[in-house]
């Protein structure tokens, strides 16, 4: 049996990540996930897991770093993904302190605990991925080629700047120490249990409340888009198969502009009978471009597929459709998450 520390475990990514793990490897894995429940947190996410006999939830920070010595030990883990962290840009902008923080101060203390509690064993049968962002490559023109793993990173927020230090403590203790680490950095994620922050859920959310989207600028800023369970398949497969102290490029496959994405959402909402109906430009209101937001992102995926044959499965216009299904027959669940946004 595997056993698992996952962190930020009961946000976005890390909630679908336990359903991804628990649905294919059953009572193969056991699951410890660590999250300190901040607003984009919530016990909300994972409490319909496939196997709660399987997992046990702490509520805890991974600055704790006696706390996560203690975890590793007592449950004997030997696989750790990192999916805690602070994500949203603007939040980023207005308060960076607390990202240098969470992003780069939290890692440090993952990281060195993971490497005491593991170091008797030689790090045998270890395996440390910490789960990175796109967003450290910083902003492509629009005929630009796709970031590689070997792309520069010219983070354009301090969110992109924390994560990018943070990958390069990843690395330093894979060098130094020889701790058995990989790095994914994935793009843009979309799918269920996403704070209705982001522009997706957002959009959604608005819509079937009556009220009118935001268009920022011109809205023809280009993200590559991935479904969440596409994102926690490549994971697997780098936890699996995955070179030791390598960086891999995670993507959908799916260049589409913000205003693609709110006209896409326009014209699906009304299938569902919810909400305004119509086209965009009578369901939005333009307002100027927000700071650091970089003109697109797009990465070179030929690394994790030619090493270890995963390639994004899930086309956007049927991810996306699925999506605003899953949103709208989860009303209860996205009132309680703008509330918590409103309190923030």
């Amino acid at each position: 049996m595997k056993n698992i520390l996952i962190t930020g475990a009961a946000g976005f990514v890390g909630c679908n990540f336990v359903r991804y793990m628990q649905n294919k490897y059953g009572k193969d894995i056991f699951i410890v996930s660590l999250d300190y429940l901040s607003y984009a947190g919530s016990l909300e996410n994972l409490k319909d897991i496939p196997d709660p006999v399987g997992h046990e939830f702490i509520m805890g920070n991974t600055c704790d770093q006696k706390l996560v010595e203690w975890i590793l030990r007592f449950y004997d883990i030997d696989t750790i993904v990192n999916f805690a962290a602070e994500t949203h840009v603007d939040r980023s902008i207005v308060d960076p302190e607390k990202f240098i923080i969470s992003n780069i101060n939290c890692t440090f203390h993952l990281l060195e605990a993971a490497r005491i509690a593991w170091k008797d064993t030689g790090y045998h049968g270890k395996r440390f991925n910490h789960i990175s962002t796109d967003e450290v490559y910083g902003s492509l023109a629009p005929d630009d080629l796709p970031s590689t793993e070997l792309t520069p990173c010219r983070s354009s927020s301090p969110y992109s700047a924390s994560k990018a230090a943070a990958d390069q403590l990843v690395i330093s203790y894979y060098i130094t120490y020889g701790l058995p680490v990989t790095i994914s950095r994935c793009t843009n994620n979309y799918g269920p249990y996403q704070m209705p922050e982001k522009l997706i859920p957002r959009t959604i959310a608005l819509l079937a409340q009556h009220e009118k989207i935001t268009i920022h600028g011109d809205g023809q800023q280009i993200r590559d888009w991935i479904y969440v369970m596409d994102h926690c398949e490549a994971v697997d497969c780098i936890l699996q198969n995955g070179r030791l102290g390598e960086i891999y490029n995670i993507g959908g496959n799916n260049q589409v502009t913000n205003l693609e994405v709110m006209r896409l959402i326009c014209n699906y909402i009304g299938a569902f009978h919810v909400g305004n109906q119509g086209p965009l430009a009578s369901n939005s209101i333009s307002v100027p471009d927000r700071l650091g937001n970089d003109r697109r992102y797009c990465l070179n995926l030929r690394k994790i597929y030619n090493n270890l044959g995963w390639y994004p499965k899930t086309q956007f216009v049927l991810g996306l459709y699925n999506t605003i299904e899953w949103y709208i027959l989860n009303s209860t669940w996205v009132g309680q998450m703008l509330k918590r946004l409103e309190e923030k």
